[in-house]
């Protein structure tokens, strides 16, 4: 087998026999079918990349694909076209555009899983007409680091792209402006976008990110966007009074970046650095306002062109202010809690959660006074959530005083969170320029959702901030909601939180602000991001029910979404794209609905709707409360999967709690994306089928006749066609004592007799066998009955090129089974060494089996070295005949058995990659 071609056509073949034998595993068959090539040496290393490379072809040409078929059209001409207005009056027109559409927030979730060559060729791919080729075809021979540095730089790159955009459709829309209503066309100040970033703001679980880099990145965003400011006036008026100063404080801005660039901890830095920001300077520009309305007053005066460019330039200044986007700052509420403490209870004796410490905090509100900050109070401040706080006052006074900064809190399940952040807001003078923002998605979280947000909005103190800053603000969390309570289960229940925030504003008489809600979700099926293009992408974390309840209670409602990492800039990664992306989102306007529309049966039929949720939610905690389905998910670490972002992907842990690893020490796209590599998206698809058992006809029924349920089971077909139980079960096989004994009984493998007895010796005792049997069991017994319900269901989105796609995730699959036999033969036939540092072979072997790989690496090395010290390193008068040895140290070790592991490690790791593609994202 030397090409794609022959692994598909032999997976195409055993398929046939599990029609002989149902326990009979095509994926595992071939690969001990590749297992016997590599071991014999018919197959090298190097075949297998070459393999490898083919596969990964179709993966990146997959990915190109469905890029496109998400945005597309995808043409400068089509897009244009597809935004002409229609027949709305003025009033109506100006409504529409002087409002954005969505809020989209780039943020740094670690989805950086393609090199930056690799990003590019699939976009470029994507963005035109011509049928996706090869050129698509990349491989990273080497992946750059991750750092923050490395992800604020994308996120940059991926706005800067959205923002020209966004200057494109604002050109269109003012130009048709001016030729249907010249006389008025002036008035218009349009805000179809508005962009944000978190990057280098987010300090939820991060000790890495200190305080002053948060804002030299934000005096970087700062000279950035007052360079393409400057960039794009120049372009339209090379002689304008305003160059100069936009040029000047672009410098300045980006002197104090620097300034701000390096380690502040010494006092004498910090004050120089924190004096040349605070001080006077005619360069230091805080407020774009007097240029915004010089802009628009010399529209007045000039040619037709130059108008539209000149108010094009205004609004774009309007929507960004200072900055490359809004920013917005995260902590976690356990932070905010430990620095409210200081100030109402230092002996740790109030409930927080309780009604005594509503009262204490209602009091404190209402006696607080600002007080005045600078930068020394902020570098001895040692309260990570009272630091940022600092840090956005900061901002706000010296480097943008326009544009208002989210306050994101993660974890938040009780109302007082939000008033302590209040306070520190009204402590530190910026009450009026921050936006709070409770985030939702743990299960307690959601649960108790509805209740918080009742008791928040009825608090007069937080009724009075809101109407101060015009909208009450909510994140909600897709990811560890998926984790945890299964992803269908989780998009119904924040649809049904989304409510009961519109019934809790109405109730409390605030349906004259507005509801800015935030979902956070990821590209990947199992983190919200909902395959069937973006009407179902925008729609799902969005529902047209939870937008009905805002409109009949007339409350405007804001959305917001994130575009996630690596995956996310990826629709703005050309200006074709970019544009492709916003056109479709300002077609949907995922804010906006028909109130009066007929009501969908899924939220009238609550006789089957609510029972058909809790029984998938109730699958769904039985598997991860499950030590079977944990065991599983956790039995290779985190070993298939790339190094994706800054931020690290599982909590430290020693040795022995490896063996026992916690979903819990798992964040959540690392556990998505495991899923994805092991074959089956449990999150997503598990349950469906056993909660309609017992009522298929009438559960049938309402899914075809509801939106929202076919919504839902088209993303569950979507995942499903993607999905192998078979592969699930291959990987346990590689844990099984009895195949190892066995593989060289008939002596057709007699050189790798003593390694498969150390490894079924070794084995006899290891419960992973069991436990993907167990696990694949469970999984097969849900299916059955979701194909039941299949059966009476139509498919109205069939993947297209189905077979040829899961014969491709099976050849990978296959090929990563054989290497990872291969390590495993190779680390068991590793002479015996000695204990050293508390670890000893068996811990070496488990590392390896738990794909550590990097760690047994350095034990080998340290254990087997190639190079030593030699007699010629040493000035030395008198001679020696001693070492008589050669003094190659144990070169063929290293050769034979260290080396083989570290390369078979690294096609695994492509393997991961070109899986990801195949399911269209990381995790």
């Amino acid at each position: 087998m030397k090409t794609a071609a022959d692994l598909s056509a032999r997976l195409g073949e055993l398929h046939e026999r599990t029609r002989e034998t149902p326990l009979f595993n095509p994926v595992f068959q071939l690969s001990l079918d590749l297992s016997r090539q590599l071991e014999s040496g018919e197959m090298t290393l190097e075949d297998c990349a070459a393999l490898i490379a083919e596969l990964e072809c179709t993966a990146l040409k997959s990915r190109a694909e469905r890029l496109r078929s998400l945005v597309t059209p995808v043409t400068r001409k089509e897009n244009l076209a597809l935004l002409a207005p229609g027949e709305e009056d003025f009033d109506a027109f100006r409504a529409r555009w002087e409002s954005p559409a969505l809020h989209a927030v780039f943020t740094a979730h670690p989805t950086f899983l393609l090199a930056p060559a690799q990003s590019e060729a699939i976009a470029d791919a994507a963005s035109g007409e011509r049928a996706i080729d090869d050129s698509a075809c990349v491989i990273a021979e080497e992946r750059p680091a991750i750092t923050l540095p490395y992800e604020h730089g994308r996120a940059m790159a991926a706005i800067a792209r959205a923002q020209d955009a966004r200057d494109t459709i604002v050109d269109r829309v003012l130009g048709e402006a001016e030729r249907r209503w010249p006389d008025r066309w002036q008035s218009l100040a349009p805000l179809p976008f508005r962009f944000a970033s978190w990057v280098g703001y987010d300090m939820d679980g991060r000790t890495d990110i200190k305080w002053y880099h948060s804002i030299g990145f934000r005096l970087a965003e700062k000279a950035q966007r007052l360079e393409r400011y400057a960039d794009t006036l120049a372009g339209v008026a090379p002689d304008h009074a305003l160059l100069d100063p936009l040029r000047r404080a672009a410098a300045f801005a980006a002197q104090r970046a620097a300034d701000f660039g390096g380690d502040l901890t010494d006092p004498e830095a910090l004050s120089a650095a924190a004096n040349r920001l605070t001080d006077e300077h005619p360069d230091k520009l805080t407020s774009l306002a007097p240029i915004v309305e010089t802009l628009e007053s010399d529209a007045a005066t000039v040619s037709r062109e130059g108008a539209i460019a000149l108010r094009t330039l205004a609004a774009a200044m309007r929507a960004d202010g200072l900055g490359m986007g809004w920013v917005h700052f995260r902590v976690n509420a356990s932070q905010l809690h430990n620095a409210i403490r200081r100030r109402v209870d230092p002996d740790n004796t109030l409930d927080l959660a309780s009604k005594g410490a509503m009262a204490v905090l209602r009091d404190i509100l209402a006696k607080v006074e600002p007080l005045r900050t600078n930068f020394a109070a902020l570098a001895i401040e040692s309260s990570t959530a009272i630091r940022q706080f600092l840090v956005m006052a900061q901002i706000l006074q010296h480097i943008d005083a326009d544009v208002p900064i989210r306050m994101l809190v993660a974890e938040c399940e009780q109302p007082s969170t939000v008033l302590a952040a209040l306070y520190f807001a009204r402590l530190f003078g910026i009450e009026d320029e921050v936006d709070v923002s409770p985030l939702f998605e743990t299960e307690t979280a959601l649960e108790h959702g509805g209740r918080f947000l009742d008791a928040l909005c009825a608090e007069p103190a937080y009724q009075s901030y809101a109407r101060q800053r015009g909208r009450i603000c909510i994140q909600t969390g897709f990811s560890d909601a998926g984790r945890f309570v299964g992803q269908i289960p989780a998009s119904l229940a924040i649809e049904r939180l989304q409510g009961r925030m519109a019934d809790a504003m109405a109730a409390n008489g605030l349906a004259d602000v507005a509801a800015l809600i935030f979902n956070t979700h990821g590209e990947g099926m199992g983190r919200g991001a909902h395959p069937g293009g973006f009407a179902d992408r925008l729609a799902w974390p969005l529902s047209p029910w939870a937008r009905r309840r805002f409109a009949r209670a007339g409350i405007a409602l804001e959305p917001e979404a994130s575009f996630q990492g690596g995956d996310g800039y990826l629709f703005f990664a050309t200006p074709e794209l970019a544009l492709a992306t916003l056109s479709r989102i300002a077609q949907l306007r995922p804010g906006d609905t028909d109130p009066d529309v007929e009501p969908d049966p899924f939220y009238r039929r609550t006789d089957l709707s609510l029972d058909f949720y809790r029984a998938v939610r109730s699958h769904q905690r039985d598997h991860l409360e499950s030590r079977t389905y944990a065991r599983a998910v956790t039995a290779f670490g985190l070993g298939l999967l790339n190094t994706t972002g800054s931020r690290v992907s599982r909590r430290q842990g020693d040795l022995s709690s490896d063996r026992e690893m916690s979903l819990r020490q798992i964040r959540a796209i690392p556990h998505n994306a495991i899923l994805q590599q092991l074959g089956y998206p449990v999150n997503i698809i598990s349950g469906i089928g056993s909660a309609a058992e017992g009522s298929y006809e009438d559960i049938a029924a309402l899914l075809q006749e509801s939106e929202r349920g076919r919504q839902v089971m088209r993303l569950v077909r979507a995942s499903n066609a993607l999905a192998s139980i078979k592969t699930v079960a291959a990987y346990g096989e590689l844990f099984n004592s009895a195949y190892w004994a066995s593989r060289p009984y008939r002596g057709t493998e007699p050189h790798l007799a003593s390694a498969c007895e150390t490894l079924a010796e070794y084995l006899t005792g290891d419960d992973r066998n069991g436990v993907f049997r167990r696990l694949t069991s469970r999984l097969r017994v849900d299916a059955l009955k979701l194909h039941r319900l299949f059966a009476l269901l139509p498919d109205e989105a069939p993947l297209e090129g189905r077979e040829e796609i899961r014969r491709t995730i099976g050849a990978l699959q296959a090929l990563r089974l054989a290497l990872l036999q291969h390590m495993f033969l190779k680390a068991v036939s590793i002479p015996a060494f000695s204990r050293a540092n508390d670890i000893d072979r068996d811990d070496v072997l488990e590392m390896v089996f738990t794909l550590r790989v990097d760690e047994a690496l350095a034990q080998m090395r340290r254990a087997y070295p190639t190079s030593f010290p030699q007699l010629s390193d040493f000035s030395v008068a008198e001679p020696s005949d001693y070492p008589d040895g050669a003094g190659e140290g144990y070169t063929q070790i290293g050769r034979d058995y260290i080396d083989p592991i570290e390369a078979a490690q690294a096609l695994n790791l492509r393997i991961g990659t070109a899986i990801a593609n195949l399911f269209g994202a990381h995790g």
